[in-house]
């Protein structure tokens, strides 16, 4: 503990004036006049001004007109998003090494995550599946992209760890910005919606085990259309 409360005075001031005050969820922080005239933060408006622009991009805090400055419930997700999003900025092919930190998290936590489904979860998986499925047979076809977010996050939706809800929720912001989805053939989409059912035929059975095979077999169709793309995008 000691050793975090170092890192973050070095990192910043106002993190460390938040974590000495006990400041929770919904509480208002003073003004930026306030905070830059309080003798223990010791920070100049400028800097107060700087940190408040990190915190908000962490999605530590936010902004309103009429309220102030309040604190959010803790979240991974943004600070995630923001630095995963700057290395695709600088290298579209660092998708794919996200991409497989995404499966052997989802593999570590599968069975942990499964064990929390319920009836419900079940349901907004099997309507995710129907959604889909009438969305490639229209004319013309529509990408499920929503859906296929939705389905894999469903389920993980109650298993009761921040950090590896936040990495996939980032995963999936990633993966509709470099819009993957949109270069696939119909035969891919179909392909995966196919492992889809049985992701979800195994999970309904019980068979938590079955599951994981399908979404790992799932994954490796994801890594080979990720190589097959970079590959003809190299191709003179």
């Amino acid at each position: 503990m000691h050793t975090a409360r170092s890192v973050l005075t070095a990192s910043s001031d106002l993190l460390q004036y938040i974590i000495e005050r006990n400041l929770q969820p919904g509480d208002t922080l003073p003004s930026i006049q306030e905070l830059a005239s309080d003798a223990h933060l010791a920070a100049s408006t400028g800097k107060v001004r700087e940190d408040l622009a990190v915190l908000r991009a962490m999605g530590v805090v936010e902004v309103r007109s009429k309220t102030g400055t309040r604190l959010k419930e803790f979240a991974f997700t943004p600070a995630v998003r923001l630095a995963l999003f700057f290395a695709l900025a600088r290298d579209p092919d660092s998708f794919e090494a996200f991409s497989a930190l995404r499966t052997h998290v989802e593999v570590a936590f599968w069975d942990e995550a499964c064990a929390t489904l319920t009836a419900a979860s079940l349901h907004t998986m099997r309507r995710c599946l129907e959604a889909a499925r009438q969305k490639l047979s229209a004319h013309p076809i529509r990408i499920p992209a929503r859906e296929h977010r939705e389905f894999h996050l469903t389920v993980f939706e109650h298993l009761s760890n921040p950090f590896v809800t936040g990495l996939l929720e980032a995963y999936w912001d990633a993966y509709d910005a470099v819009e993957i989805h949109r270069y696939a053939d119909y035969s891919y989409h179909q392909t995966v919606w196919d492992y889809h059912e049985r992701i979800l035929e195994a999970l309904s059975a019980g068979d938590i085990a079955g599951a994981k095979q399908a979404f790992i077999a799932h994954t490796r169709l994801l890594h080979h259309h990720l190589h097959r793309s970079s590959e003809e995008e190299g191709s003179p």
